[in-house]
């Protein structure tokens, strides 16, 4: 008998030790929302990116973790009634790709926790009212690769030192329009180039026209803006870029994986697992507004020697040393 209670007295002292939030975890499936304006295909690596990071903190799909996707497919005005489809889904938190997907799920609930990802300037856009202090229910990473634009050009004009006039490929619907296109300005004027012409990808039928319009504009090379259909197109731009034998500089490394020339920015998966981190946090009883946003804390240049053949470009080589990653 005393046996007895000496064992009931030690399995209630173990249980008593277990952490309420672990022993909540333990039993419970959380379910996460994932919306972005991207497409589903393009960002299949990133929320495998996500999934890495989840894994590592003990969430996995199917067992304790259900992950539920929308996709806009860079259709912005689809993006508020896709934000209420998975809100009706009961999420314990979203994860929210690009600006225009954040600003549909902040308006679309002021209480279930969001973090964010590929959002270039929260608070410019009004989805955060600071980085240190998000409040409201909107924490995560912010992508900084908008401001980055000045930097790419600076690379453009080592790889191409005779180029005078650059075109500019963007899509002036997106909210970091404005903060890329300031950037590009900054440097241009630095680097003594002009921006021009500036050519308008609103959708996939107006990246042929673009390229159309940069040989017409005698352009000697251009630069890609970042915006949702950026992550569509990729293998598309590409093949243009490479048909009309015109030096293109990219956002993201995976737009040189499709077949891009070259590409300065942050590490984009590594800011979907930077993301998984704040899902855990919240999950595990966190308040988004208490959680400061982050910023990428990788950067790379990758150079694709082979769409530099096709155009008949060669790749200074101070140029290729300072590359983390050459595609031969």
């Amino acid at each position: 008998m005393n046996r007895k209670i000496i064992i009931c007295l030690l399995t209630a002292a173990l249980l008593s030790a277990v952490p309420p939030v672990e022993a909540q975890r333990a039993g419970k499936v959380y379910r996460v929302g994932h919306l972005s304006g991207s497409g589903e295909a393009a960002s299949k690596t990133l929320v495998d990116a996500f999934r890495e990071g989840m894994r590592a903190l003990g969430y996995v799909e199917g067992q304790n973790m259900i992950l539920d996707q929308r996709y806009a497919g860079g259709k912005v005005g689809h993006l508020p009634a896709l934000a209420r489809e998975l809100l009706q889904r009961k999420p314990d938190v979203l994860l929210v790709a690009t600006t225009p997907g954040n600003l549909a799920a902040k308006a679309a609930t002021p209480t279930v926790p969001i973090v964010m990802v590929l959002v270039a300037d929260p608070i410019g856009a009004g989805i955060v009212t600071s980085l240190a202090r998000p409040g409201g229910n909107i924490t995560g990473v912010t992508n900084i690769v908008a401001e980055l634009a000045g930097k790419r050009l600076e690379i453009l004009k080592e790889i191409v030192p005779t180029a005078s006039r650059i075109a500019v490929l963007i899509n002036p619907n997106s909210q970091n329009a404005p903060l890329q296109m300031q950037s590009a300005e900054d440097g241009a004027r630095l680097l003594g180039i002009e921006l021009r012409p500036v050519l308008e990808v609103r959708s996939p039928p107006d990246l042929e026209k673009a390229f159309e319009g940069a040989v017409r504009g005698r352009a000697a090379a251009a630069i890609r803006m970042i915006d949702p259909l950026v992550f569509m197109l990729r293998k598309e731009t590409a093949a243009l870029a490479a048909k009309h034998r015109l030096p293109v500089i990219y956002p993201t490394s995976d737009d040189v994986e499709a077949g891009g020339l070259i590409a300065y920015g942050t590490n984009i998966p590594e800011q979907f697992r930077q993301a998984a981190t704040f899902v855990d946090k919240i999950l595990k009883g966190r308040k988004p507004a208490d959680l400061p946003v982050e910023q990428p804390t990788k950067f790379e240049m990758v150079i694709n020697l082979k769409a530099a053949k096709q155009i008949g470009l060669t790749i200074p080589p101070n140029v290729l040393a300072r590359a983390d990653k050459v595609i031969r």
